[in-house]
């Protein structure tokens, strides 16, 4: 909402205000009742006295903004409530008026939905963006709740976007992104299409006004050089219907500016390359003249291969139905033809708001309701289980930005996905719990990676374990909002319980070289400690000390010193026994890449702050400052039961001859050992030098791999990478 100036009211200029309240009330005189439009002219004036002395950056006054606001939505036959929280819609954040006022002047009904698109002026955050997305993220929870909230917020934002003339430059560019980002995204997954070409076109006149005067040149150059062809192939369609005794009218569409230009920019292609510039639509009464309809245009014109969409069988995820096709016409011109019935037309124009225009057609207004609900609680599982407002809204984004592929389970439902969606993508949407239990998955009953890329028409079958769980590497493929949220979520969580289980252990290592039993600690001890470290709770504390953001020595100290007022011995890493790591811990004790330690070998850890313990060999340079610091490095041991594959790193020096590589690979297989990279440092005509890391077991098994490999002709040398 842009800003408004505060100034005095001259009473002889002539105010447009009561002129669009008259025009607004003649719309509503066709739908509601004289006691509702009664109401609406009552919030009128109660508005208009909150607003009194506002205006503005336009100079008219600034009770015609909510005003116009009003009229866009008793285009749709908004109810009364919805009309009375347009009109009201910003006397919250720019009055001294509050939702309590409202609720007792009107009803709660109409506060709730003032409150839900009202922004939030005065939360505590750390930068603009962030005010934004809890702003956007309170909109969406309250949407959640009433349709109503979103559907003025958008008419809000289209009348900003009509009268963002006067305002700065850099304001005027910053509210178009946002309303490109955000508000026309949001009307597209609603069906409001009217209303999305209109932000959309207005958003990119002003963030991008040069290229929008070059696409709509080339537009009106298309367009003339084409007029007597256009004309020629409408008349030839219409001609074919009347033949074939189909009801149906045709029409054309120019495709919207911004529409266009991301098209260019999606795909790479020119503007020439661009199919649907100019498009005809065949409206019918019934969903059988659309099919027959399409068999006539195919008999007309060839179609080019590939380019149809059936959306009346399986319709996009915001209710949108039609047929497309793309077919050569006279002089080789490429013309896209969409097929629909005069229902389906309303419904993609105005789609969500078709509940107010169309209350007679109840079944489908059911059924496109269903859908947003849908989606309305995939945003609420994400807004859970996101973070902070900035991943909502990161979240979000993806979610508002869909190509659809449609994908079948087994016993036969079709899922839709955004086009590029992996297996992990698929199988959040059965169910988070699968998603999180993955291991693979049959396509066709062939297995399949998990970060397989899904097609239309794929029969997918999950394949889950007991013992799963999310991979961090599993963010870098999965596309949906709803599977990225889940895997965070997860993932946080994990490496919560993660931190505080080895951040117990290692309190209790400290605690155990100081004479002290953590279990003996009692509760008034243990209280005096947190109010000292200033942590809320034991687990928050822990927590800490596993993620190396507290030193254990130093709490162990802390903790000695609040039940002893003596003397506390300094630290001695020998007592108390090494920590045990079994290399499977996961997210807090990883082992380090720059010397690749593996069990047999001496190693030592370092806390690295926020992140828990890395573990090194015992030889690697980069310890050498770390080891000066007493309190930020423990000695570690391998466990007995130590088991699974580590990576190794061997810098090997062979003859460069035919087959040498394959000698190698196929030796290092036969020692049960999987390569998982090679480098070539440096080759010439007679020696190549490669550092290979190869999976190993323990320091025997790459030893034995070491000596295998030192008998082969064409070795010169090898030694393993330690630092």
């Amino acid at each position: 909402m842009p800003e408004v100036a505060v100034k005095s009211m001259d009473p002889t200029v002539e105010h447009p205000e009561q002129k669009l309240l008259n025009q607004l009330c003649g719309q509503l005189h066709g739908y509601l009742e004289p006691a509702q439009i009664e109401e609406v002219v009552r919030a009128y004036h109660y508005s208009a006295d909150a607003h009194s002395g506002q205006f503005r950056k336009s100079g008219e006054a600034y009770i015609c903004h909510p005003v116009s606001v009003a009229i866009t939505l008793a285009e749709i036959r908004m109810d009364a409530n919805g009309i009375m929280a347009a009109i009201l819609h910003d006397v919250i954040e720019d009055t001294e008026v509050s939702k309590q006022d409202i609720s007792l002047a009107f009803s709660p009904e109409v506060a709730e939905l003032v409150d839900g698109v009202t922004k939030l002026s005065r939360i505590d955050s750390r930068s603009r963006a962030e005010a934004q997305a809890e702003s956007v993220r309170k909109m969406i929870l309250a949407m959640a709740k009433d349709l109503r909230v979103i559907i003025v917020k958008l008419a809000d934002r289209l009348h900003n976007m009509q009268t963002l003339d006067k305002m700065p430059l850099d304001k005027k560019k910053r509210i178009a992104q946002e309303t490109l980002e955000i508000y026309a995204p949001i009307a597209n997954r609603l069906g409001m299409n009217d209303m999305r070409h209109q932000l959309e076109t207005l958003s990119f006149k002003t963030v991008h006004p040069y290229r929008y005067e070059v696409i709509c040149h080339a537009v009106k150059q298309f367009k003339g050089a084409h007029k007597t062809v256009f004309d020629t192939i409408q008349t030839a369609i219409q001609n074919r219907l009347i033949e074939t005794g189909i009801d149906g009218t045709v029409g054309g569409r120019e495709k919207n500016i911004a529409s266009i230009y991301h098209k260019m920019r999606r795909k790479k292609i020119s503007f020439k390359d661009v199919f649907d510039v100019y498009a005809f639509r065949i409206y019918c009464e019934k969903v059988d003249d659309c099919y027959r309809a399409l068999g006539c245009v195919h008999n007309l014109y060839k179609p080019i291969p590939g380019r149809f969409k059936d959306y009346i069988a399986l319709p996009k995820g915001n209710g949108y139905q039609s047929l497309h096709t793309v077919l050569i016409g006279p002089y080789g011109l490429p013309i896209e033809i969409q097929i629909r019935t005069h229902e389906m037309h309303r419904m993609s124009e105005s789609g969500i708001a078709a509940h107010w225009l169309y209350k007679s057609d109840q079944e489908k207004n059911a059924n496109l309701q269903a859908r947003v609900n849908e989606w309305l609680r995939d945003l609420l599982e994400i807004q859970k289980s996101a973070r902070d407002p900035l991943e909502f809204i990161d979240n979000l984004k993806v979610d508002l930005f869909p190509q659809e592929v449609f994908v079948f389970t087994p016993k036969g439902k079709i899922i839709k996905l955004p086009r590029g969606a992996s297996i992990v993508d698929f199988a959040y949407m059965v169910h988070t719990d699968v998603g999180n239990a993955c291991v693979s998955a049959r396509i066709e009953k062939k297995l399949v990676p998990l970060q397989t890329k899904l097609e239309n028409g794929m029969c997918i079958e999950i394949i889950t374990a007991p013992w799963a769980r999310p991979n961090p590497l599993w963010l870098n493929y999965v596309i949906t909002a709803k599977a990225r949220s889940c895997i965070r979520a997860y993932l946080k969580n994990f490496k919560q319980q993660e931190a505080i289980g080895l951040g117990r252990r290692l309190l209790e290592k400290e605690l155990k070289s100081l004479n002290i039993d953590f279990f003996d600690i009692d509760n008034n001890r243990m209280l005096l400690v947190l109010q000292q470290l200033k942590s809320h709770s034991l687990s928050e504390l822990l927590e800490d000390i596993g993620l190396g953001n507290k030193m254990p020595f130093l709490v162990a100290k802390y903790i000695a010193q609040t039940g002893d007022s003596g003397d506390i011995p300094m630290r001695d890493p020998s007592r108390g026994g090494p920590l045990i790591i079994k290399g499977t811990e996961g997210i807090v004790v990883s082992l380090a890449k720059c010397c690749r330690p593996i069990p047999g070998d001496p190693i030592i850890g370092f806390f690295n702050p926020g992140k828990g313990i890395v573990v090194h060999h015992h030889e690697c340079h980069n310890c050498n400052e770390s080891r000066k610091k007493q309190t930020s490095w423990l000695d570690v041991e391998w466990s007995q039961e130590v088991s699974g594959e580590y990576p190794a790193d061997i810098r090997i020096e062979l003859m460069n001859q035919r087959g040498s590589l394959a000698t190698i690979a196929s030796t290092i297989s036969s020692m049960e050992s999987n390569i998982e990279n090679i480098h070539v440092v440096s080759q010439d005509n007679r020696v190549s030098v490669d550092l290979i890391t190869l999976a190993v077991r323990d320091r025997s098994h790459l030893a034995n791999i070491i000596r295998k490999l030192k008998k082969l002709n064409i070795v010169l040398k090898i030694t393993r990478i330690k630092a």
